[in-house]
C-alpha cells in the first residue's frame, strides 16, 4: 500500500529529529572505553594503548593541522574510498579523489577555524598538489610536518579510517620519537588510542606526526557525513570534539556544548613555507 504523502514527511522529519538529537548526544558523550562505540564515529580503536601522554605543553604550542592523503590520490597510499563508494556503488563525494580525503579536508579546515575562534594557536597546511610521488618532497604533509614538529610545534594529521575488517576504529596513533603529550592524551581520551608501533611505525608518526583517525568511512559515521540532511550536524560534532580535545591538552576549559561550525573558506598554505628535509 502507498504510504500517503504527509506520513511520510512526518516519519522522515521523526527520523531526522532523533539523528539530530543522537548527534546532539555524541557531542556530549564521555570518554569511551577501548572497544567501546560511539553513536556518531562508530566503534573505538580496540587495540592496546601502550603509552600515556605526560609531556605538558602550553597554550602558545603552535598547532599544525593537515588533511591525511593531501598528497597521494591515484597513487599508492591514497586513503580508503568508504564502503559507500566500494559496497554500494555511490558516487564518489568529488571526482578525482577518494571520499577519505574529501572528509579529511572538511574536518581539518573547520577543526582550525573554530581552533582560531577559540583562540588557538592553530594554523592548516594544504600541499594544493594531489599527488606527490616522492615522500621527500618539500611539498608533501610528511615534509612539512616533520619541519614543524622538529621546531617544537605539534603535527596533526587528520583521517578516516577504512571500512570493514582493514579498518579499526577511530584513535590517535601518536608521533615516534619524542615524549607523548598533554596533546595526544586529551585527544585520546576523546577518540580512543592505537599502540606506538602501530603497522610497525607509520610514515606521519616516524617524522612527527601525530595521526588522528576519527572513525571507519562506514555506518553510522559514513551515512551520517554523505547525507544532506546530516551532515552539517555531523561535521559540527566532529569538529568541536578535536577542538575541545586541543584546548583541553593544551591546559584550556573545553566549551561545554557543540556548537555547530560554519562552513569553512578555503585555507591555503602561505606562499614559500620553508619545509624541512623528511
Amino acid at each position: 500500500m502507498a504510504c500517503p504523502s504527509g506520513l511520510r514527511r512526518s516519519v522522515l522529519l521523526a527520523g531526522f529529529l532523533l539523528a539530530t538529537l543522537g548527534l546532539a548526544a555524541a557531542a556530549e558523550a564521555p570518554a569511551l572505553r577501548s572497544g567501546g562505540s560511539d553513536p556518531l564515529t562508530g566503534v573505538r580503536s580496540r587495540l592496546q594503548r601502550d603509552w600515556v601522554g605526560r609531556r605538558a605543553v602550553g597554550r602558545e604550542v603552535e598547532i599544525l593541522v593537515m588533511a591525511g592523503h593531501a598528497d597521494s590520490q591515484g597513487i599508492p597510499g591514497a586513503g580508503t574510498s568508504g564502503a559507500a563508494v566500494d559496497l554500494a556503488g555511490a558516487r564518489p563525494m568529488q571526482p578525482g579523489i577518494r571520499d577519505e580525503l574529501y572528509w579529511n579536508l572538511e574536518v581539518a579546515k573547520r577543526v582550525v577555524q573554530l581552533g582560531r575562534q577559540r583562540g588557538l594557536n592553530i594554523r592548516f597546511y594544504d600541499p594544493q598538489v594531489r599527488t606527490i610521488h616522492n615522500g621527500d618532497d618539500p611539498r608533501t604533509n610528511w615534509s612539512v610536518g616533520k619541519a614543524h614538529a622538529a621546531a617544537g610545534g605539534y603535527a596533526l594529521e587528520i583521517h578516516f579510517d577504512a571500512y570493514g575488517p582493514d579498518g579499526v576504529g577511530s584513535g590517535v596513533i601518536p608521533a615516534l620519537h619524542r615524549p607523548h603529550s598533554s596533546l595526544d592524551e586529551s585527544l585520546a581520551q576523546a577518540f580512543g588510542g592505537y599502540p606506538r608501533q602501530f603497522r610497525g611505525g607509520l610514515g606521519g608518526p616516524r617524522r612527527g606526526i601525530t595521526i588522528l583517525e576519527i572513525g571507519k568511512l562506514e555506518a553510522p559515521l559514513e551515512p551520517a557525513l554523505r547525507n544532506p540532511v546530516s551532515r552539517e550536524q555531523a561535521l559540527a560534532t566532529i569538529t568541536a570534539r578535536v577542538v575541545n580535545a586541543l584546548e583541553l591538552g593544551v591546559g584550556g576549559v573545553a566549551a561545554p556544548t557543540a556548537a555547530a561550525a560554519p562552513a569553512p573558506a578555503s585555507v591555503h598554505s602561505p606562499v614559500g613555507l620553508a619545509a624541512g628535509d623528511q
